[in-house]
Formats: C-alpha cells, sequence, structure tokens
C-alpha cells in the first residue's frame, strides 16, 4: 500500500536558478558600446592630425582639468575631449600606431555584437598590440626629426634606448630582422634548390614508373637510384585523384612522353602544386589568388598507341588557357627575347642631374619680421573700420616673404561690399601700395586684406628646390613657382595644367619666371624624358640654353641656331609640332593608348614593337618669351597652329608656356584663354589688363620684383617667384652641357610652306603646282604614256596649262624630258608608287 505524505504547508519550494550566461543582449550593448568608443577615437585621431599644433599646448598646460575650462576653445571636432584623448594617445602614447587602438575597439565590438567566439578576438588582439608597438618604434626611427609625435612617447623612449644600446645601424638591422621573422612566420615562404627537379626528371625510367602503378612488385623506377621497394600495403593502396596530374605538371617540359595505357579510365584534376610529400586532400583558400587561370576539367586517357600525337593531345586538352587578344599575344611574341623593360636613360646612363651647389642661397640676405609692424598695421586696419563704423570680432596675420594676409571676421549685419570699397582708404592710412582685398576668402568665412611687407625676403630657388614637396613631387612635368602667403613652397604639375599663360609688363620678373619653371625641370628629369622648343624674338633671353642642344633642344632638320628667333622659322617651327602632334596620335591609336603615359608604360612593358614604329615618346614643352612681338609680324600664321596645339597636344605629351608683357585683346585672343586655364600674372598697368589675364582685377595691385598671381580654374593663388639669377643658370647648363650628349638633337619632322623651293625641283615652289597636278599625274602613270595632248582631252584643259602641268611633271622627276614629237617617258610605273611619292611630297610641305 502506499502511504500518504502530509504535506508541511511551511516548507517552500527551491526556486529555480537562473542560469549563469548574462542575457545576450547585454553583449550585444557591450558590442556597440566598442563600435561606438572606436568611432570615438577614430574621428578624434583624424581631427588631431590637423589641429595638434593649436591644441597641443593648451592640452599640456591644463591637461584632465581642460575639461572644466568652458570658456577654452579647441580646434578638435570632437571638443576638449576629444584634445585630450588624442593628444594621449598620439603624444603619450603610441604616435600614429594608434589608430590600431580604434581597429582593435571595433573588433571587439563587431565579435561582441555578431555574438562570435570571442577566442578569435584574443589572437587578432594580441597581433594588433604587437603592431602598435613595432610601428611606434619604425615610424620614431623613420620620422623622428619631424616636430610631429610620430611614435609617441612609447616610440621615442624605445628608440632612444635602443639606438644608445645597438646604434642606429644596429637597430636598422634589428628591425630588418623582426620584419623578416613576421614574414617567415605568417607566410611560411617556401624556397627551392634551382636545378632540383631538372635533375630528377632526367633520371627517372618512364616505363618503369608505370609498371610500378600497375603491378604490385618492386621495380626501379629511377636511374642510378637502387631498386625501390613498395610495402604490399602501400601497392595495393589506391591511388589518390589527381596523383599522375602532378606528374603531368612537374614533367610537363619532358620532350618525349611515354605511352600511357590503364584499363580503367583515372579522372583528372588540374593542379598548380606539385609536392614530392606523401600526398594529403589539399584545402582551397579563397585567400590565394593567381594570374593564371585554370579551369578545371575531367578528361580519361586515351587507348594506348604509340603515336606521339596523341599524348600531345592529351597535354593539350588538359591544359585550357584563357581567352587572350590575338593582337596583344602577337605583341609578346614579337617581343620575347626582351623580358626586361625598357630603360629610356639607357643611351645616357651617366648622365648627372645637377647639383644644388651649383645655385646661390639667398637665405643670410633675409629678414625677420617686425612684430611690431604686425601690431601697427593691426591697429591702423580696426582704426580705419571703426573711422566707417564696421566692427569685426577677429583678425589674424599670416606672414609670408613680402606680404602678409591679415583675415578679419566682420561683426554680425557687416556689408562685405562696405569693407571690398574700402580698399584705397586703407592702403591711404597703411601708407603702403599693393593693398588687395579677397572678399571674402574661398573656402572660408573670413575677408582678407593683403598687406606689403616693409622688409621684404628673397625667395631663392634653392630653398624651393630643398623642399620636399619638389624633391617628392611625382608628377610628370614638375614645376616650382615660388611660395605662397603662408610661407608654403607652391610645385605644380605643369602636364596637369596642360598649357601656361605668363604675362605682366616689363620688369616685373617675366624672365626670371621662366628661368625658374625651366631649371625646376632640368633638375627634375632626364634628357631623354624631356625636350625644349625654345622661341626668343627677343635673342637675348634664352640664348644660354642653346647649349643644351645634344641634351634637351629639339630642334628643325637643318635648323642653324638651337633657339628660334626668326618670325618665319617660327612658323615652321609650330606647323612642324603640329606634325608632331599628329604623328604621336597616330602611334597612340595603335597602341590603344589614352595618353602619353599609358603609351610609354605599355612601350616600357615591352607591349609595344619598335618594328611597328613604335618608340619611347618623350615631354615636349614650347616656351615661347614674347608673344606679342610674334603676333604683331605674323598673326595668324602664329595664331592658328597655337590653337591647335593648345586644344589637341596635351594627351600626347605636348605643352606649352607663353609669355607675353602686352596682355592686350589683340594678342590674347578668346581662342588662346580659351585652351590655357592656367595663367600667371604680373604686376599689370591697369585693371584692364588684369581682367584680360585672368578675367578678373587684382593682378594691378601688386607690387612687382616676382610678386605673381596664379589662377588654375576657379583658383586663385598670390605666390612670391622664386629667384635665379643669370650666372646660376649659366653654371647648371654648364654642367650639363660639359657631360655627353646624344650625337645629336631631337629633330621635329621636317615642314616646308608654300613659298618654299622644292628639293630638286630646278626652283619649283610648293605655291606654283597647279590644282590639276595630282590629277594629271595619275593620268599618265595609269597609261603609261607622258603625252600633253593626253592631258588636255582626260582632264579638259587648254593646251597652255596642260604643257604647264607636264613641265612641272617633269620638274618633280614624275615623267622625263620632251623627245621632240615622241611622248615622254613615264619614270613610275604604278599607281602605288605614285601615291607614296605624292604622300612624301605632301608631308615635306
Amino acid at each position: 500500500m502506499a502511504k500518504l505524505v502530509k504535506k508541511n504547508p511551511s516548507v517552500k519550494k527551491p526556486r529555480k536558478s537562473k542560469s549563469a550566461v548574462p542575457d545576450d543582449r547585454y553583449i550585444k550593448v557591450i558590442g556597440a558600446l566598442c563600435l561606438l568608443c572606436s568611432l570615438y577615437l577614430a574621428v578624434a585621431f583624424v581631427s588631431y592630425l590637423f589641429s595638434w599644433q593649436e591644441d597641443q599646448d593648451k592640452v599640456l598646460q591644463f591637461s584632465w582639468s581642460l575639461l572644466g575650462q568652458s570658456e577654452l576653445a579647441v580646434d578638435n571636432w570632437l571638443g576638449r575631449l576629444g584634445a585630450i584623448v588624442s593628444n594621449a594617445f598620439f603624444y603619450w602614447g603610441f604616435g600614429l600606431a594608434s589608430f590600431g587602438w580604434a581597429m582593435m575597439l571595433a573588433k571587439l565590438g563587431w565579435t561582441l555584437l555578431t555574438r562570435r567566439p570571442i577566442g578569435t578576438f584574443w589572437k587578432y588582439a594580441r597581433n594588433s598590440v604587437m603592431t602598435i608597438v613595432f610601428m611606434s618604434l619604425v615610424l620614431e626611427f623613420m620620422l623622428m626629426s619631424f616636430s610631429f609625435p610620430w611614435g609617441g612617447a612609447f616610440g621615442e623612449s624605445t628608440y632612444i634606448w635602443l639606438s644608445s644600446f645597438l646604434g642606429n645601424a644596429g637597430l636598422f638591422l634589428f628591425l630588418v630582422f623582426i620584419i623578416g621573422v613576421c614574414i617567415i612566420w605568417n607566410f611560411n615562404p617556401q624556397v627551392k634548390t634551382p636545378g632540383m627537379m631538372d635533375n630528377l626528371r632526367m633520371n627517372i625510367n618512364w616505363p618503369a614508373l608505370f609498371e610500378m602503378f600497375k603491378s604490385d612488385k618492386p621495380v626501379k623506377a629511377f636511374a642510378g637510384i637502387e631498386s625501390v621497394d613498395v610495402p604490399e600495403k602501400a601497392a595495393k593502396t589506391p591511388l589518390r585523384p589527381g596523383f599522375f596530374t602532378e606528374f603531368q605538371n612537374a614533367f610537363r617540359n619532358e620532350p618525349e612522353q611515354p605511352p600511357i595505357s590503364t584499363d580503367e579510365p583515372f579522372v583528372f584534376e588540374e593542379d598548380l602544386d606539385f609536392d614530392l610529400q606523401p600526398a594529403h586532400p589539399k584545402r582551397h583558400s579563397t585567400q590565394d589568388t593567381t594570374e593564371l587561370e585554370i579551369t578545371e576539367t575531367t578528361q580519361s586517357f586515351p587507348e594506348e598507341s604509340d603515336n606521339d600525337a596523341d599524348a600531345d593531345l592529351l597535354h593539350s586538352q588538359l591544359v585550357k588557357r584563357p581567352n587572350m587578344n590575338p593582337e596583344v599575344t602577337h605583341v609578346e611574341e614579337d617581343n620575347i627575347n626582351h623580358s626586361e623593360p625598357y630603360d629610356s636613360t639607357k643611351d645616357l646612363s651617366d648622365y648627372r642631374y645637377p647639383t644644388l651647389e651649383l645655385l646661390l642661397d639667398y637665405a643670410e640676405e633675409n629678414v625677420e619680421i617686425d612684430r611690431a609692424e604686425l601690431e601697427a598695421n593691426k591697429d591702423q586696419i580696426i582704426a580705419t573700420l571703426l573711422n566707417y563704423k564696421i566692427e569685426i570680432t577677429k583678425i589674424r596675420a599670416t606672414i609670408g616673404p613680402t606680404v602678409t594676409l591679415y583675415e578679419i571676421v566682420p561683426a554680425a549685419g557687416v556689408r562685405i561690399s562696405k569693407i571690398k570699397n574700402l580698399e584705397d582708404d586703407i592702403a591711404l592710412s597703411l601708407a603702403a601700395l599693393g593693398i588687395r582685398i579677397i572678399a571674402p576668402i574661398p573656402g572660408k568665412g573670413t575677408i582678407g586684406i593683403e598687406v606689403p611687407n616693409k622688409k621684404k625676403q628673397v625667395v631663392s630657388l634653392k630653398e624651393v628646390l630643398l623642399s620636399e614637396k619638389y624633391s617628392n613631387a611625382k608628377m610628370d612635368l614638375p614645376i616650382v613657382l615660388g611660395k605662397t602667403i603662408a610661407n608654403e613652397v607652391f610645385v605644380a604639375d605643369l602636364g596637369k595644367m596642360p598649357h601656361l599663360l605668363v604675362a605682366g609688363a616689363t620688369g616685373q620678373g617675366k624672365s626670371v619666371g621662366i628661368n625658374t619653371i625651366l631649371m625646376s625641370l632640368l633638375y627634375k628629369k632626364h634628357p631623354s624624358q624631356l625636350k625644349l622648343v625654345l622661341i626668343d624674338p627677343k635673342k637675348v633671353e634664352l640664348f644660354p640654353y642653346a647649349k643644351l642642344v645634344n641634351h634637351f633642344l629639339a630642334i628643325l632638320p637643318g635648323q642653324d641656331e638651337a633657339i628660334v628667333t626668326e618670325t618665319k622659322k617660327v612658323i615652321h617651327t609650330l606647323n612642324s609640332l603640329c606634325i608632331e602632334m599628329d604623328e604621336r596620335y597616330d602611334l597612340l591609336k595603335k597602341a590603344h593608348a589614352r595618353n602619353l603615359r599609358e603609351y610609354n608604360d605599355k612601350f616600357v612593358n615591352r607591349k609595344l614593337n619598335p618594328h611597328n614604329g613604335h618608340k619611347f615618346l618623350p615631354f615636349i614643352v614650347l616656351v615661347i618669351d614674347e608673344f606679342a612681338d610674334l603676333i604683331m609680324t605674323a598673326g595668324k600664321e602664329i595664331e592658328l597652329p597655337i590653337g591647335r596645339l593648345a586644344q589637341l597636344a596635351r594627351a600626347v605629351g605636348i605643352h606649352l608656356i607663353i609669355a607675353t608683357q602686352r596682355p592686350s585683346v589683340n594678342i590674347i585672343t578668346g581662342v588662346i584663354k580659351a585652351n590655357f586655364p592656367a595663367r600667371l600674372a604680373y604686376k599689370v598697368a591697369s585693371k584692364v589688363d588684369s581682367r584680360t589675364i585672368l578675367d578678373f582685377g587684382g593682378a594691378e595691385q601688386l607690387i612687382g620684383r616676382g610678386d605673381m598671381l596664379l589662377s588654375i580654374g576657379s583658383s586663385v593663388i598670390r605666390l612670391q617667384c622664386a629667384f635665379v639669377d643669370t650666372p646660376e643658370v649659366e653654371s647648371v647648363i654648364d654642367d650639363i652641357s660639359g657631360q655627353r650628349g646624344y650625337p645629336e638633337p631631337y629633330y621635329l619632322p621636317e615642314y616646308q610652306d608654300d613659298d618654299t623651293l622644292i628639293n630638286g625641283a630646278k626652283g619649283l615652289k610648293y605655291s606654283e603646282l597647279d590644282e590639276m597636278f595630282e590629277d594629271a599625274a595619275r593620268v599618265i602613270v595609269q597609261n603609261q604614256l607622258g603625252s600633253t595632248s593626253m592631258i588636255q582631252r582626260r582632264l579638259k584643259l587648254g593646251y597652255n596649262r596642260a604643257g604647264r602641268i607636264m613641265d612641272q611633271l617633269e620638274a618633280v622627276g614624275i615623267v622625263g624630258p620632251n623627245e621632240g614629237s615622241k611622248p615622254r617617258e613615264v619614270l613610275i610605273f604604278n599607281e602605288m608608287e605614285l601615291d607614296t611619292y605624292l604622300q612624301d611630297l605632301r608631308s615635306r610641305n
């Protein structure tokens, strides 16, 4: 019988224990918080890169108490907290490597948010911490000379200790060793002994090897090696798929393949790797990439045959190559013996770039800016504006080499036009010439007042060429123009301008500016990469560059002087450049290249065949020193080729620099202005001239002596041109011309105008050729009959005109001399030969 148990009401039931695993939502919230902190750190770090100089003194002075200084403003995008946090990580921590902490927080947040195993994060965190520590030391080792805390306090202290212990050379070797260890540990590169596979392939006894695969008996498969005993278990073990394919790939270059036969067909897998170690199933990783794509196919063995064609067929079926452009394949076959990239500098491999010691340093002549002058100008500007009831809330000065920019922020409700109209009043109060007001400054909410310094600094060419902006410039044609108002070196790419128009009154620095541009090109480019076409109607400015005729200059065939000075030869040179441009476009069309850079890259990489007319094309820079004189004397004959070059020559690497001291509308026409988006204006006499050059005023307010405005598109920059004296230019030119040059100059295509005599035509000019000359020549060659009456009948001409055409045909060598009543002898035998002759005649014209 079952006993009845009375329940005790005083005894409570045990509660169910809660799970020890926390709620899934808490973990996701923590993950989202980690992502938020990561984003906050990243934004603060990026802001620190731009605002560290303004905020560092405030952060170091107030430290964490800065959080309570509500009236203190910082430039960091995330406020005072962002300034403190970023300074702590960068300055007191690990420098630029601190971005790794933000990435590590992002990884942790994503791991928690997606509920992935936390074990994967610890491996990532370990590697990240090691990378942060190592990069902090590397950055400090490489960039310690800069004021920015690249490696932070940790990198600096570690570098100081290691450099004192190992020395700089020892520290460098230590860092290289660490990098090598990391590569070996993470990638495990395999180093194969060259020639090992070749020796193994030569000693294989193929029939015995395949007998070993079919039978269980031990056989001698390798010549020179004792018999290989195959264990019974291993011999009966079925071969894994792909085994024969690995041997097929390993010994694919064997000239004679043994016949292959089997009772049952094997399935082949295409595999790029061949390993002599015991085979294991190979996992294909998605991270492995190869240039050649192999399509996996299955193919059974053909029946046994003594014909080697079956083996070749099997080989062609096993390997499927990707589709290739027939033209590219042909090009690669033509260049099969030229595996190394083409070096355009090889012909002048011993060429030495000019040294900066050839230039003078004017730093000793520079003077320090007078702080009292800045304060006096500031007070005078404020007082002048207050006289006209214009209040400002902020004023800031940016000191340049010759001009100081005062940026003012007007009070609310002040109209900008009122300040703009006070330009002359401010100039009067400051007793200074060249006051220029920018209202407003593009990209800023301020108004700029440019005031010339009383004591001006000289910007030397040597100083700007020593700058990192120039030495590290990755440009096609880097030209250094001088310094900006912020005292920063300004380097531009002539290849992207793509042409430059220089204008200004006499004696304001145009010639010095052209010398600065040419010097910056000579210091950066090899003679094989750049050619100059120099036109100087004044005959005195560019003559020193004539010594570079076998290095950097491009001239016409038969040209007596390297620098073009005569107007007629200028016309020939410009038209010759047009022919050069057309020829280059033909080469780009054949090479399927859009611009000169793509074309030269293909030629350097041996993708273009020189036997098809392709060649390395250097940049060509055309410099015209006094354009106004040419327009006055030649007019349309100069303007038309200039306009054509300006419109089309950019893509083929021909760039123009035109200078003039008369910026009038009849000199700088609409066609020229439309194709010269980059314009450089020195001081001019009137606002009209400034508008002619720049389309706006301002150039008339410049102070001269190299002070200039550069307009590129919609942006305007005020620059102080770098100064280089004539003796410095001559020293650099003498240094280059004293070296070995090319045997002959770079010749432009030959050009003949209508007034030029035809070579070997007995005084006949191109302009004297009859309009029906080519038609008459074709009639004569088609019929092989040199008869004047036939020209009359076929072309319906009068006898006198037909006789003159026949004389012209005799003069150029198409028909022979008159033989009385007999027809003249025809010296060209078919139309193909005639077309070639006429094409040559037209090209010379």
